[in-house]
């Protein structure tokens, strides 16, 4: 038998697993005697001959993949070897358009199935036995990848017309004039795919030129059609499949449907169009559907991917598509095992974007460098003197070279791999498909042609300072590769990704605030540096998360990103606010013009004293024209003060008291600015009320002047009315109970309301006389007798941190006197303490603390040290009135001072609350309500000792534990034991059913 194609012995790489290759051969004898008489024949013949045998040798040693091709169809195999490569294509891509015209779907997905097989395996053997060039291997390989697609496309087109779903020019030839186009991208697009590669596509359509007819219009109709290509050819069935497809380069695939419009498509790429998609359009080509559109779209893009004028921007960003990946100049060793023979250093990436980024540069000014091939761009460089000789010669090399061994690595078992075998078996098995003599060899082969293409890749814009970080930060393209992925790794993010689509989603301009050209090359710039900020921060998967939501609220975006180009110290300021505080993230989101403010001398100073906030926030209302907008920007001035507060906790500014004070400072203001303006919208229907009017008394935190980036207002409402008035005084009159009591709610609304600002505070009313049952504002006289008759130990406690903050003066005067009059007056001391003991005790079973980081339950906690200051105020403040302080640390300094608990015990509950009152401050910041120790990041843990002055997370943990157990000791002393002790008391000497004590104590 005359063969036409069966290569010598010498021309074919050695054998790698012997018997790997005799049972190939046992295992083709067996098919071929399934196959027939004549093919029985020859191929024992063929096994009997030399040549015949080693090139059988050859693929079953070597290839899983190929041994299988040949004994899926041994005659086809004969066919090959008979026919020749050359011949044996040529029929392959006739069979292949055939399939266009199928019955239907199932028998062109076999057909084409089965020529891809046959196409794979003609390819492989002449790419191993040296008889095709690479230019011939890759031109095949792409040819049958576009006969495919379009005989896919035909045929699904005409099932489309058979259904009347759309009505084809000539159902004869389908995809001519169809109005749809396939473009073929990267490799394909340049005719230089690989053995096993995905072919990039973007598909457009031109509503135009169809005659859609379908209920689903032109739009779905086309999308389910590129959805059916794709399944008819990724689809694996039990001939395989057809190839593998990638839609991602199309423009902002995260966000646009499979199959676009071709004036959608134009709109973006005029508009929005990246450097990165430039480069990518260099090897764009229609591969299926109606050429004249892809001719149209090629002509239309020139504009877009050739500028005959760049400016330095331009060329910059350009510059980046390389500088992004981490490039080096020698000094390092490039380890064979795991090396990405494509998008590691030296790889085939590397050779393309060395001819890709010039190309952009000067093709706009030279058509002859426009040639989407790597190799013929190379040439083209080197006629016009942009590149030297020499080094296209060894990037020539070193890409034939690299694209053979590609090859090799994906033939194996039909993988789209690039990576070298991790393990020497792996690198011998690599080495004698190859060709190479042993693996030494191939070794020394390999590494040579890599740092020749790293030198000289890294020598290329070397002026311009990388954009690569600590290692590769490639944002373009549809996938991540892997370098950038080990890079956000390394960096500290979880999902590498996600970090990938966001930032890529970024550059498609999905967002105002990236939309413009200049926003988006200044990104481009940032990336690094901001990555690496964000990195830094407790959490970056979710600081970068806020600065997504930051940048889509954004109006604009090259204002703050020039900024931030300019002034590093701001870049890393925000990656921390968006990575340790998400209170000042959501404010920042809503005004991003702080940041500019930040930099301002004086921004980081401490707040000005309540007079001075008061008159600022005033001067700030005399622009609001009505009351709407009143509390618009009460809400924007809080806003940005406690942004300001939280900044300077942020960074060390401040302590835990001043932090506290400021806060309260805030919402004092506030109240005091809106009281006026809340009362005076009342009169407007129900006029004035004489007398001394309300005044707002503050409990808690605010009373305490302990407040934090979270806490509510505890507010009570007292009036007084002249004596003898009944009604206000305008049209709508009413009596004052219901007067006070409107205006207390309409105060709480307008602090509490959701206004295109946000809110300001949430209110809780529920400390008034009779808690939440009770009236909203009560009279000074019904206050009074309340405390005198019905209050309950807690309600006394919670007066030790009253303060009238907001009213009439003499009101407030008179209340001050008030409260202080109860809490002197003498008491039983014995119930007193009970009560607080029980009283404590009752909420730690209803609120039992979630662990050592529940520092408000936490016994040995805030409240612990609560109950301890407030019952011994109560218990000491008719003997001593000067233990009466409302802040806690003042309390108990009072407390130490009056010889109530000593000096030392003093001192040592005030360390103790100001550790945990810190800790509370930046959790409140930071963290929100919860911090879980146990699924708290390590970066979380080191900011927060970071925060409270402590050199690691351990020692903080150390400290806390040891001022909880301090506190816990003291209230036990001081508090628990002697109520123990009274309690027992008590219950031997009363009857249970007679006693009347604490039992119906208000929650």
């Amino acid at each position: 038998m005359r063969y036409a194609f069966l290569p010598a012995a010498e021309s074919l790489p050695r054998v790698f697993d012997s018997v790997q290759a005799a049972n190939g051969l046992e295992d083709l004898a067996e098919r071929a005697r399934r196959a027939g008489p004549e093919t029985i024949e020859a191929i024992a013949h063929l096994i009997d001959e030399p040549a015949g045998r080693r090139l059988l040798e050859t693929v079953f040693g070597n290839s899983p993949f190929l041994g299988n091709c040949i004994l899926a169809d041994p005659a086809g195999f004969l066919t090959l070897l008979i026919e020749g490569p050359d011949r044996r294509i040529a029929a392959l891509l006739e069979q292949t358009r055939a399939a266009a015209f199928a019955e239907d779907a199932r028998t062109a997905g076999i057909a084409l199935r089965q020529a891809r097989r046959h196409c794979a395996l003609t390819v492989a053997l002449a790419d191993i036995a040296g008889t095709w060039p690479l230019e011939q291997v890759t031109g095949a390989l792409s040819g049958f990848a576009s006969a495919a697609i379009d005989a896919g496309l035909g045929l699904l087109l005409r099932r489309l017309h058979q259904r009347q779903e759309l009505a084809l020019p000539d159902p004869e030839r389908p995809t001519e004039g169809c109005g749809y186009l396939v473009l073929g991208m990267g490799k394909l697009g340049a005719g230089e795919l690989n053995y096993s590669s995905d072919v990039d596509l973007i598909v457009f359509y031109d509503p135009d030129r169809i005659d859609c007819r379908s209920k689903r219009g032109t739009a779905e109709t086309m999308t389910r059609l590129t959805r059916d290509l794709v399944q008819l050819l990724e689809e694996r069935t039990a001939e395989g499949y057809v190839c593998r497809t990638d839609l991602r380069l199309r423009p902002d695939p995260g966000a646009m449907p499979v199959a676009m419009s071709f004036g959608a498509a134009m709109t973006y790429y005029e508009s929005l169009g990246q450097n990165w998609e430039r480069a990518a359009m260099i090897k764009a080509r229609p591969v299926a559907g109606d050429r004249d559109l892809g001719d149209l779209f090629l002509r239309e893009i020139r504009p877009f991917v050739w500028r005959k004028h760049l400016d330095f921007w331009a060329i910059r960003d350009i510059h980046s598509i390389k500088r992004q990946i981490a490039a080096h100049k020698g000094g390092n060793h490039i380890a064979v095992e795991g090396h990405n023979v494509k998008l590691g250093r030296g790889g085939i990436r590397e050779i393309e974007f060395f001819a890709q980024t010039q190309q952009l540069i000067f093709g706009g000014r030279n058509p002859e460098l426009r040639k989407p091939q790597t190799l013929v761009a190379l040439d083209g460089l080197v006629q016009f003197g942009r590149v030297k000789p020499e080094t296209a010669e060894d990037l020539n090399k070193a890409y034939r070279y690299l694209r053979r061994l590609e090859h090799r690595l994906q033939m194996i078992g039909d993988q789209q791999t690039h990576l070298i075998p991790g393990d020497a078996e792996g690198v011998e098995r690599v080495a004698a498909f190859l060709g190479t003599s042993d693996s030494t060899a191939f070794r020394q082969e390999l590494v040579n042609h890599l740092e020749r293409v790293e030198q000289h890749y890294a020598e290329l814009f070397e002026e311009a300072p990388s954009l690569s970080g600590p290692g590769n930060l490639v944002f373009t393209g549809g996938e991540p590769e892997p370098g950038t992925l080990e890079t956000l790794a390394k960096l500290g993010f979880a999902d590498g990704t996600r970090v990938f689509n966001l930032v890529r989603a970024w550059h498609h301009g999905r967002y105002r605030a990236t939309r413009t050209t200049r926003a988006r090359e200044y990104l481009t710039e940032l990336m690094p540096s901001l990555l690496q900020a964000l990195g830094r921060t407790a959490q970056p998967d979710d600081a970068l998360l806020r600065l997504d939501t930051f940048l889509a609220g954004l109006p604009a975006g090259v204002q703050l990103f020039s900024m931030l180009h300019e002034n590093p110290k701001l870049l890393d300021l925000l990656a921390e606010i968006m990575g340790d505080a998400p209170a000042l993230a959501q404010h920042l989101g809503r005004r991003p013009s702080l940041l500019e403010s930040v930099v301002e001398p004086g921004f980081g100073d401490a707040l000005p004293d309540a007079a001075g906030l008061a008159a600022e926030l005033e001067e700030a209302l005399g622009q609001a024209r009505d009351f709407q907008e009143t509390l618009d920007l009460v809400r924007r001035w809080a806003g940005d003060r406690r942004f300001q507060v939280g900044l300077r906790i942020l960074r060390g500014d401040c302590d835990v008291t001043g932090a506290g004070r400021s806060y309260t400072a805030i919402a004092e203001a506030t109240l005091r600015a809106l009281l006026p303006r809340v009362q005076a919208e009342l009169a407007r229907q129900h006029g004035e009320m004489s007398g001394r009017g309300l005044a707002v008394l503050a409990l808690g935190k605010l009373g305490a002047r302990e407040m934090t980036a979270t806490s509510d207002l505890d507010l009570v409402f007292v009036y007084e009315v002249a004596t003898g008035t009944r009604e206000s005084s305008g049209p709508k009159p009413l009596d004052p109970s219901i007067y006070f009591g409107r205006l207390s709610q309409r105060l709480i609304t307008a602090l509490t309301v959701q206004t295109a600002e946000g809110s300001l505070y949430e209110v809780d009313p529920r400390l008034r006389p009779s808690g939440a049952t009770g009236p909203i504002a009560v009279s000074l006289a019904g206050y009074r007798r309340y405390l005198d008759e019905d209050a309950w130990t807690w309600e006394e406690m919670a007066l030790t941190r009253a303060r009238p903050i907001a009213g009439d003066p003499g009101l407030a005067a008179d209340l001050k006197r008030t409260i202080q009059s109860v809490l002197t007056r003498p008491r039983d001391r014995e119930k007193t303490l009970i009560d607080v003991a029980e009283m404590r005790r009752r909420i730690d079973k209803e609120h039992p603390a979630r662990g050592l980081w529940d520092l408000k339950y936490l016994r040995g906690g805030l409240y612990d040290l609560d109950f301890l200051a407030q019952g011994l105020q109560l218990l000491s403040g008719q003997d001593s009135p000067a233990v009466l302080k409302t802040s806690t640390v003042e309390a108990l300094e009072a407390l130490g001072l009056a010889e109530v608990i000593g000096p030392h015990r003093s001192t040592g509950l005030i360390e103790a609350e100001r550790l945990l009152s810190a800790l509370q401050q930046v959790l409140r910041l930071t963290a929100g309500e919860t911090f879980d120790e146990q699924q708290a990041p390590e970066g979380q843990k080191r900011a927060l000792a970071r925060f409270a002055g402590k050199a690691d997370f351990g020692l903080l943990r150390d400290d806390l534990m040891a001022a909880v157990e301090r506190v816990c000791e003291s209230y036990a002393e001081l508090i628990e034991e002697p109520a123990r002790v009274l309690i027992a008391q008590r219950d031997a000497v009363v009857d249970a059913k007679g006693f009347k004590g604490s039992e119906g104590q208000k929650p």
